[in-house]
């Protein structure tokens, strides 16, 4: 079943429907809800009149006590970088909005059951590592979803935000969901490059007037501009709003992406205050290729080369062909982005690299999930609504704790 991404009229944010189609409005379907006038009969009264007394006796006010208990999930590692899994409840020290709270109940969450969600970015940046990612989440999910306990969900995001595969443990619908993961062809904007170049090609071609494919021509001048879409706050919002606040238990997302982020209608704050809200820790693994930050971000003015079949005057100057580079205005530091989110919510960046594959960092995230505490306290009274700052730590000074920011109080 896919769920799509669709515009919401009424708030202009983004929403997961099934097939496509928004769900009805609360007001259609709460007709059978309606207001009915009551309807007595004569034969019923002196019943009712002899039922008022011991009714009276019942109708004494009642109290009820509703005590909020909020769960902190955490990590915890030595100077070493080493999980450490022995810690109890009086090794802890836990502060909310700087006042000292009392945990009254600390255990290791090594085999409740987990909802976990997959949300892969499918933007054309994503193109030479998408295969990587593939098999080692398949690895992963292999050894880490038990059937019958966990679940998984599989997002891919680029213009769209799409759900491949919905909540599951069957490692059989996983693999094939992983399987439709594909990036997508980079759009052109329509403003062309400066320049007397031909220099075609495919995709991109050279300045304007812009040669055809397939290419030829000296030269070319600035490149196009070329963009394509990658909705990572909306994939955020959605997954933590629309999945993962509906579950119970613990909750993870895992995030597959460079951390840039181009046409989302939430924002970076709303992404983060879903996740906050729906209780996820969202984990990071950041990919970048050097290319796409090359020479500083600016393209180089057109030069003396033609281009050739695949994007005549992309490079300009002396290298002639090639894609084209961003333009000042895309350089975001996604690693920025990223370390934000997962700090945020209690989770942990990692970052692909020759020295660290994504198999090793599946790994890690794996023995962290498999080796969190779960700590859990009564705020006092003067707590009210919204947001509420939490500092964990421990009275061993050089332990790290990895735990959320903070939590928001719906009543």
């Amino acid at each position: 079943m896919h769920y799509f991404c669709c515009p919401n009229s009424d708030y202009g944010r983004s929403s997961i429907s099934r097939s496509g189609v928004p769900p009805a409005p609360l007001w259609q379907r709460t007709a059978a809800t309606r207001n009915f006038r009551p309807i007595y009969c004569l034969g019923v009264l002196p019943l009712l009149m002899a039922m008022k007394a011991p009714l009276a006796a019942q109708d004494k006010p009642s109290i009820s006590v509703d005590v909020k208990v909020v769960n902190v999930l955490a990590s915890v590692r030595d100077k070493h970088g080493e999980i450490v899994t022995n810690l109890g409840q009086d090794d802890f020290k836990l502060e909310e909005d700087g006042r000292p709270q009392t945990i009254t109940y600390c255990s290791r969450e090594t085999n409740l059951p987990l909802t976990l969600g997959l949300l892969v970015d499918t933007s054309f940046s994503q193109r030479r590592v998408l295969a990587e990612e593939r098999g080692a989440s398949q690895s992963f999910l292999d050894n880490m979803v038990r059937e019958g306990q966990d679940r998984v969900f599989l997002i891919h995001f680029d213009r769209d935000v799409e759900l491949l595969q919905d909540l599951t443990s069957s490692h059989q619908k996983l693999e094939f969901a992983l399987k439709l993961l594909q990036t997508t062809q980079q759009q052109p904007d329509d403003d062309s490059g400066s320049g007397n170049g031909g220099g075609g090609g495919y995709p991109g071609g050279g300045g304007y007037p812009g040669g055809g494919y397939p290419g030829g021509g000296g030269g070319g001048g600035y490149p196009r501009r070329v963009r394509g879409g990658t909705a990572l706050y909306d994939a955020i919002f959605l997954a933590s709003d629309e999945v993962i606040s509906k579950q119970k238990g613990r909750k993870a997302l895992i995030v597959l992406s460079d951390g840039v982020d181009r046409g989302s209608k939430e924002s970076l704050e709303h992404a983060i205050e879903a996740a906050q809200r729906a209780d996820a820790i969202v984990y990071s693994i950041l990919f970048v290729e050097e290319e796409e930050y090359s020479d500083g971000g600016f393209s180089r003015p057109g030069g003396v080369y033609g281009g050739g079949p695949y994007g005549g005057g992309g490079w300009g100057g002396p290298r002639g062909g090639g894609y084209p580079q961003r333009f000042p205005e895309d350089r975001t530091d996604g690693k920025k982005i990223l370390a934000q989110i997962s700090s945020q919510t209690g989770g942990r960046l990692f970052e692909f690299s020759k020295k660290q594959s994504v198999d090793q960092i599946y790994r890690q995230i794996e023995v962290e999930l498999r080796s969190q505490y779960s700590l859990g306290y009564t705020p006092d009274s003067s707590a009210g609504l919204g947001y509420h700052k939490l500092h964990l730590t421990t009275k061993q000074k050089d332990y790290v704790v990895q735990a959320r920011e903070g939590y928001y109080s719906e009543r």
